[in-house]
C-alpha cells in the first residue's frame, strides 16, 4: 500500500482526533502525523508527569497507525470497543488501519469519546 492510498484514511481520521483540541494540545500537526497530548501536571503510571499522550495518527509504510493511550492505561477498555477495531490492535495501543468504512469510523469515534471520558475522570485532561 502506498502513501497516496493511505492519505485519505489519515485525512478522514484526523478531524475525529482534532475535535479534542482543546482541551488537548496537538504537538504534531503534519500531513502524515498528528498527536494529541494533555499538558497538565498529573500522576500517570505511578509517576508525576507534565504531559500525557492521548492519541495520534501516523502514516506508516503499509497502514495508518492509530495510537490510543487510553487502552494502554486501561486494557479493560477493549470491552467497549467494537470487534472490527479490536481486530486491528497490534501490541498494546496501536491499531493498524488499512481501510476505513462507516463501522470502523464509528468505533474509532466511540473509542475517542470513551478515552476522553476516562482522562477527564482521572483528571488527566
Amino acid at each position: 500500500m502506498h502513501t497516496t492510498e493511505l492519505k485519505p484514511i489519515y485525512d478522514a481520521l484526523r478531524p475525529l482526533l482534532a475535535k479534542y483540541s482543546p482541551p488537548l494540545v496537538a504537538t504534531f500537526d503534519l500531513d502524515s502525523r498528528y498527536e494529541l497530548w494533555s499538558q497538565k501536571e498529573v500522576f500517570f503510571a505511578g509517576k508525576k508527569r507534565s504531559e500525557v499522550f492521548f492519541a495520534g495518527l501516523m502514516i506508516q509504510r503499509h497502514y495508518v497507525g492509530f495510537y490510543f493511550m487510553p487502552i494502554y492505561a486501561n486494557p479493560g477498555m477493549k470491552k467497549v470497543l467494537g470487534k472490527e477495531l479490536v481486530a486491528r490492535l497490534k501490541g498494546k495501543s496501536c491499531f493498524h488501519i488499512t481501510a476505513l468504512d462507516r463501522t470502523l469510523t464509528a468505533q474509532i469515534r466511540r473509542a475517542l469519546k470513551e478515552g476522553m471520558a476516562m482522562y477527564r475522570k482521572n483528571g488527566w485532561a
